[in-house]
């Protein structure tokens, strides 16, 4: 007996990744816990903290973009992000079961179940002596361990269900994995708190969740197949999104940008988020930073504040755009596309930017001034020519009377043939060929604000990284009602989305007459995009066996990632225990 409950320890070790805790994690109030307060916060802070790091953007994050049809990351420049070729083999449905990204996902995801786990054997003895304080964190880490197990089950088509760290987890899929999941959100539900903010599991986080697993119960149970969206599921995924919608706890932002600003955790349109408050180094700025140019920096108080030249948009994602709004450049029609900040007040300087002259057409004055905290660089999809600071030779800014100087921003990013050659000048075309994979190619997302309250534009973010909204929600609702037959009221709740951003009116996207399941899918591109879903939601709508950009194979196998064989190695000793998904 003794040596099966040490192979089993190993083999949870192996699998789950687990480590100890790191105590700088710590990021909860204790005042909201009684007298078992470090007890009860240093037990659930760790499983929280962890989110951070599963949904870091070289782990669960950028696999999810990186496999759609919205983000591509090339060889950049031949110097920059080949990391073993795992983001090329991701893009193009080539993974292997020891792709590094894949393998980091898994990892950082299954030690955020098991820390949901040591979080729970702490507070299960504690609620089961009276502890109110114990019981409502237990009915927490219940909810985020099922939220957690919905990835996985998402991206893997596995859960592990397991009450025990000295037990041996059941590995679940299909039906049985959903009616695992159903059940641990069901169980607290109407238990769970209703009052602790979107950094932190609770009533609405719960309703979101059950409404994201109706809608795509009908793939998790044939995730091969072709999806049966049953009238019952729809109905409880409608049931759910109403309870949302009708609780009055939130409303839609008129500015859209603003939901990704440093101050966005009240905005009253974020239902859960990845809560940082710019005390802990994990709180980073890597979802503003990974695809913006490694020459912009957007926060010129500091000169370490730069973006890495990682992945861009494709050139078939940007085209839905087009095709939507036709003549009318998306930039004026939709405010969810593009926020100008860059305002260049000199019309001679706004002659020379709108040429694109290269850099020999520079004069001693092309450069305009302003105070290094006033300076916001372009959000949203940035095409063309980028303005921002620029350093001198002594990598310092380059300073005037009125604060910083903002030129046309130069291509000093790698040590490529495409170093110092001109400006950065974001292109259409990107791809995996040697001209289409510099490091100016690509139009790039800048949703996220670089945070202000940062100590170096980097670490220590204030910015919370948004994992559910209200625009989610009615996109939710109005899909179950279409796939329903109910067309009238899913183009209600989609154009209730769409003429929602009004604080910008020239750019409020007008509403749409018709809507049908393209339309609707090409409505949760634009209002979601870069937010992790699009990968799921194609394959839901029958798109991820399409060829885009640098992606031909349709290989229906691929809609879930291998199992790293890491993980299968490590089960090796328990015949059958965790087999690798097929076509791997």
């Amino acid at each position: 007996m003794q040596n099966k409950i040490l192979i089993t320890v190993l083999l949870i070790a192996s699998l789950l990744n687990w480590s100890c805790t790191d105590l700088e994690e710590e990021r909860l109030d204790e005042s909201e816990f009684g007298g078992q307060a470090k007890t009860i916060s240093g037990a659930i802070a760790p499983a929280y903290g962890q989110v951070s790091w599963t949904w870091r953007h070289t782990n669960y994050y950028g696999l999810q973009l990186i496999a759609s049809d919205e983000a591509i990351l090339p060889y950049r420049g031949g110097t920059d992000w080949f990391d073993g070729g795992k983001f090329i083999a991701t893009h193009s449905h080539t993974v292997t079961p020891s792709n590094d990204l894949v393998g980091s996902s898994w990892n950082e995801l299954t030690t955020n179940i098991s820390r949901t786990l040591a979080a729970i054997e702490v507070l299960t003895p504690l609620s089961k002596e009276g502890d109110n304080e114990a019981t409502e964190a237990l009915y927490e880490m219940r909810a985020l361990r099922a939220y957690l197990n919905m990835l996985s089950l998402d991206s893997w088509g596995v859960v592990f269900k397991k009450e025990a760290s000295n037990e041996l987890s059941e590995v679940l899929r299909t039906q049985k994995a959903i009616d695992y999941i159903e059940s641990e959100l069901l169980a607290v539900v109407d238990v769970i708190n209703t009052d602790r903010g979107s950094g932190r599991m609770n009533q609405s986080v719960v309703w979101g969740v059950l409404a994201r697993l109706y809608l795509n119960s009908p793939v998790y149970r044939d995730p091969y197949g072709t999806p049966d969206f049953t009238t019952a599921d729809m109905d409880k995924a409608i049931q759910y999104a109403n309870n949302i919608i009708n609780s009055g706890q939130f409303s839609l932002s008129p500015e859209y940008f603003e939901l990704f600003n440093d101050d966005n955790r009240d905005n009253p349109e974020l239902i859960f988020a990845l809560d940082q408050r710019g005390v802990l180094k994990r709180e980073h700025s890597r979802w503003a930073y990974w695809p913006i140019a490694g020459s912009m920096f957007p926060r010129p108080e500091f000169t370490s504040a730069d973006g890495t030249d990682g992945p861009s948009i494709t050139s078939d994602f940007y085209q839905t755009w087009v095709d939507a709004y036709g003549a009318v450049d998306p930039a004026e029609a939709d405010a969810r596309f593009y926020q100008k900040n860059t305002i260049i007040p000199d019309v001679q300087l706004q002659d020379f930017a709108n040429r694109e002259k290269l850099v020999a057409t520079e004069t001693d004055n092309s450069y305009y001034c302003i105070a290094p905290k006033e300076f916001e660089m372009d959000r949203g999809i940035l095409r063309g020519i980028q303005w921002g600071p620029r350093k001198g030779d002594d990598g310092a800014f380059l300073t005037c009377d009125d604060g910083v100087r903002i030129y046309p921003v130069l291509q000093r990013k790698g040590n490529g043939p495409d170093r110092d050659v001109g400006y950065v000048n974001h292109t259409l075309d990107v791809n995996f060929t040697i001209e289409g994979s510099l490091h100016n190619k690509g139009y790039r997302p800048a949703k996220y604000q670089f945070s202000r309250t940062s100590p170096n534009g980097n670490n220590f973010s204030s910015v919370d990284l948004v994992l559910m909204r209200l625009a989610e929600i009615y996109l939710i609702r109005a899909e179950a009602k279409l796939r329903n037959g109910d067309i009238g009221g899913a183009l209600e709740d989609v154009n209730i989305v769409r003429t929602s951003r009004t604080a910008r009116p020239n750019q409020t996207p007008a509403a749409l007459k018709v809507i049908d399941l393209d339309i609707l899918f090409r409505e949760r591109g634009f209002e979601l995009y870069w937010e992790g879903f699009r990968r799921t939601d194609q394959i839901r709508f029958g798109k991820y066996e399409d060829s885009w950009t640098e992606k031909t194979s349709t290989d229906v196998n691929k809609r879930l990632f291998p199992i790293p064989q890491s993980a299968i190695d490590g089960a090796s000793g328990i015949e059958g225990f965790l087999k690798q998904n097929q076509g791997y």
